[in-house]
């Protein structure tokens, strides 16, 4: 049988939660079921959060009274929820879950529960069952010496007052005359509450209209006295009926000092049992079991620290290993995105956190700002905040906070103490956790990090690389500077951020800014440029939006800025990128609006920072020495072909090993003087940058010597003795020299010296082949050499091929290509121009073996045309 009700209403804020335990509390008090308050509160604050913060809809609240416990209904407006079907079972979620942990403290803790669905609502509901009491026991208190019992006027008045069902006073006793100044007719009939000093209950709307309905209430308020001035009582109310059957209320009234003689007991303590345990709010909240991450851990913790003190907002902070700053966790009731990771000093220094060792309480920040940090301008005014130590170092603080002044004293400080060091060491424990998890992924990431940089050596790779691995991982956006050389200034060089449709805004706002001071110093510093210009544009834009400005720029553009605003808008960082005792460039991490970054993360980039620095300078290094050496490779080849009257030349070139372009095998055409033309195809013992070399004084010796009017075997003696004069370093040579005239009658002339190099082959009309030289020896072996040199003309239509043997010897397992094989694909070549046998040959070259040629190979054709 419901014997009395209490309903109030609460919006959907955050603040309502503490309100809705506020009604709870209050009305299970004045109902007299002080044993099962505590539980209810804890449900209620669970219950109501998931209907105003995760529902985002108004919740309501009905008390429910009965003769043997008390049963409670909170239901939300969420307007699109679908009827559940019926199951076998009920999944509660999990207990790490931020979802359905009202659910798992329902089935903990009310003797009965339940969920009731409508389209349009939900009820949740609990049912909380009165201990058994022993007979003629209400309750009972220690013995306690005369100087500690509760001091009394010399006599006790006991005001009676007696409320009819219209609020009216029916009944007025000697007492209260004496007490409050009035005769019993000048107040009978008259409005109770035209004589009472209400504390309204922030947030709802409890008077004392309404605490007359109720079935029981206790507690303070004033009663303003015949000469005017209010006068504190404690009053004990209690719903009857009168001989009639109607609704009245019994007021039994004392001095406030004197509540002692009508105020209930409080429930005795019990020793530290199991049982005391599982009634013990807080433990029941921390426990069941407690959450494996850290986060978990603390995010419950500052919820039901709140819930201990019925506070509007918790927070917990975590100190760093030297104790010297403490760095925002967990928060509850405060804008949590904003304080997250954001760190305070413990003892000095501006913004200082000056009560973290010790517990304090602070009545009214307002009159001491700065006290607290973390609550600068988030309307609280009240706070306690007590240490967690483990083995007497500080290694947190756990604070909660009211927006009313006064609302903490001392006594809630030990109650706030006491649950600190009951969790401190868990936390202590799971943090120790955390950190050996961070510092093994920490590990894993920049092993794999050293290995993504170390495999390339290109520039561009390296910053997209640098770039990819800190977004998203490190960070939500990231930008490279660099800088050439010290007398340049620092160069945007690479945006990257997590949205793709972000990096553009993000590239033009970093490109207006200054860049970052370049500063050798390590570790992170704040760099606060781009959250200001991108603020500063932000503002410009919504105020040309309304009309207030310069109107020019809208239209696009207006989106893109307000979203790089919120993405830019948090804490940026700059790490230096050092390599070789000189800053090469500047790592900047960002975070999105009021985002902070951890210390861990902070470290981490630094470690990767360094290695970035030096791929970064080793790519420069190796672009550098790249560029040095294509230069000079370049510089071996001949500048181009010169064009020979009736005679078609061309040439195909291929260097072995990567980013070579000249080798050991070179070729030259060149005029000598009029009528006249020089051509040579040569190969150097081996390949790289030492046979590189004489390929450069040999083409170069060939020109001088050709142009001074020596013939081919005098050219070719003379280079001989200049190959041996580079010593150790000389390299043997083999070459094919030669003298072309065209003739008036559309053929050409040649006169050729073939010193150990493949012999030339050619082509005539009809599709044979024959070699055009005779073997000589090769050059750089012996001092002494009679060389002579071969005269032959070639007729229109013939071609004369010259190869390097990186083409005869090209190999497929033990099969080689050789002189014959070469003979056959020329011998297929009749008709075509010099640039087509060319072409075909380094074809039949590249598909005689599945691999790769392992070595140089120059191909030279010229070819006389046939007449038109």
């Amino acid at each position: 049988m419901i014997t009395a009700r209490a309903a109030a209403t609460f919006d959907p804020v955050a603040r309502s939660v503490a309100t809705a335990r506020a009604f709870v509390r209050d009305t299970l008090q004045g109902w007299g079921y002080t044993d099962v308050v505590d539980d209810a509160v804890v449900l209620t604050s669970e219950l109501v959060t998931n209907a105003v913060i995760h529902a985002g809809t108004a919740a309501d609240v009905l008390c429910l009274r009965t003769e043997d416990g008390v049963r409670v209904e909170i239901a939300d407006h969420y307007p699109e929820r679908e009827i559940p079907l019926q199951t076998t079972g009920l999944d509660l979620g999990s207990l790490d879950s931020e979802n359905g942990r009202g659910l798992l403290l329902c089935a903990a803790l009310a003797s009965r529960w339940g969920v009731e669905y409508s389209p349009t609502r939900k009820h949740v509901w609990f049912q909380l069952d009165l201990p058994d009491r022993p007979v003629g026991v209400r309750s009972a208190g220690p013995l306690l010496p005369v100087g500690l019992l509760p001091v009394t006027d010399e006599r006790v008045r006991v005001a009676v007052v007696q409320i009819d069902s219209e609020a009216a006073v029916a009944a007025w006793n000697d007492d209260a005359a004496y007490l409050f100044g009035y005769a019993a007719d000048q107040v009978i009939g008259k409005q109770f509450a035209d004589f009472t000093a209400w504390p309204q209950t922030p947030g709802t709307s409890t008077g004392i209209a309404d605490a007359l309905r109720l079935s029981r209430w206790e507690g303070s308020y004033g009663i303003r006295g015949a000469d005017g001035r209010t006068i504190p009582v404690y009053g004990s109310h209690l719903r009857v009926r009168d001989p009639q059957g109607e609704p009245s209320t019994v007021c039994l009234l004392v001095r406030d000092y004197e509540r002692a003689v009508l105020q209930t007991p409080a429930r005795t303590p019990v020793s530290d049992t199991a049982e005391s345990r599982k009634t013990d709010p807080f433990e029941i909240f921390i426990g069941s079991p407690a959450p494996d991450d850290l986060d978990g851990l603390l995010q419950r913790t500052v919820e039901r620290a709140r819930d201990m003190l019925d506070a509007d907002a918790a927070f917990l902070l975590l100190a760093t290993d030297d104790e010297t700053e403490l760095e925002v966790r967990a928060t509850t009731g405060l804008p949590s995105a904003r304080q997250r990771f954001a760190r305070v000093p413990v003892e000095a220094g501006t913004g200082r956190y000056g009560s973290a060792r010790m517990p304090a309480v602070h009545e009214d920040l307002d009159a001491v700002p700065g006290a607290v940090p973390l609550l600068g301008n988030t309307g609280m005014r009240s706070v306690v905040t007590v240490p967690l130590k483990v083995e007497g170092r500080l290694t947190g603080s756990l604070g909660v906070a009211a927006e009313g002044a006064g609302r903490y004293s001392n006594e809630e400080a030990l109650r706030l103490q006491f649950a600190a060091d009951r969790i401190a060491l868990a936390v202590e424990s799971a943090r120790l956790g955390e950190l050996e998890r961070l510092r093994r992924g920490s590990l894993s990431f920049l092993v794999e990090a050293s290995d993504l940089l170390a495999g390339t050596l290109d520039r561009d790779q390296t910053l997209a690389l640098m770039a990819q691995m800190t977004v998203p991982t490190l960070a939500t956006w990231c930008a490279v500077y660099t800088i050439a050389d010290p007398a340049s200034d620092p160069e945007l060089s690479y945006v990257l951020h997590e949205d793709e449709e972000r990096i553009d805004g993000l590239k033009s706002l970093l490109t207006r800014i200054s860049p970052p001071e370049p500063v050798r110093t390590p570790g992170a510093r704040v760099w606060a440029a781009p959250s200001q210009a991108a603020h500063e544009a932000a503002l410009r834009t919504s105020m040309r939006s309304i009309g207030i400005g310069d109107p020019g720029g809208l239209g696009s553009t207006t989106r893109t800025t307000l979203a790089t605003a919120a993405a830019v808008g948090g804490e940026t960082v700059v790490l230096p990128l050092v390599a070789r005792n000189r800053v090469i460039g500047m790592l900047t991490l960002g975070k999105p609006s009021d985002d902070h970054f951890r210390q861990e993360i902070l470290e981490l980039a630094e470690d990767l920072s360094r290695r970035a620095a030096l791929a970064l300078d080793n790519a420069r290094l190796y672009s550098e020495r790249t560029a040095i050496s294509q230069s000079l490779q370049r510089s071996l080849l001949p500048p181009g072909l010169p064009a020979v009257p009736n005679v078609e030349v061309d040439v195909i070139y291929r260097a072995a090993g990567e980013g070579n372009e000249v080798g050991g095998d070179f070729y030259d055409v060149f005029p000598i003087r009029d009528g006249a033309y020089g051509f040579a195809i040569g190969d150097v013992c081996g390949t790289g940058p030492e046979a590189a070399a004489v390929t450069g004084l040999a083409r170069h010796a060939l020109r001088l010597l050709a142009r001074e009017g020596f013939g081919g075997p005098a050219v070719l003696e003379r280079l001989n003795a200049a190959i041996l004069d580079e010593g150790a370093r000389s390299r043997f040579l083999t070459l094919l020299y030669g003298e072309l005239w065209p003739q008036e009658d559309g053929s050409a002339l040649l006169k050729v010296v073939c010193a150990g190099h493949p012999l030339p082959l050619r082509l005539r009309q009809d599709g044979s082949v024959e070699p055009a030289a005779d073997p000589q020896p090769l050059l750089g072996v012996m001092e002494d050499l009679e060389l002579y040199e071969q005269t032959f003309t070639l007729e229109p239509g013939d071609v004369l091929l010259c190869v390097t043997d990186g083409v005869t010897e090209r190999r497929e397992g033990t099969r080689m290509l050789g002189d014959d094989g070469l003979a056959d694909v020329l011998a297929h070549c009749t008709g075509l121009t010099a640039g087509a046998v060319a072409a075909r040959i380094l074809r039949a070259v590249e598909r005689f073996a599945a691999e790769p040629p392992s070595d140089d190979m120059a191909i030279l054709t010229m070819r006389v045309p046939e007449p038109h």
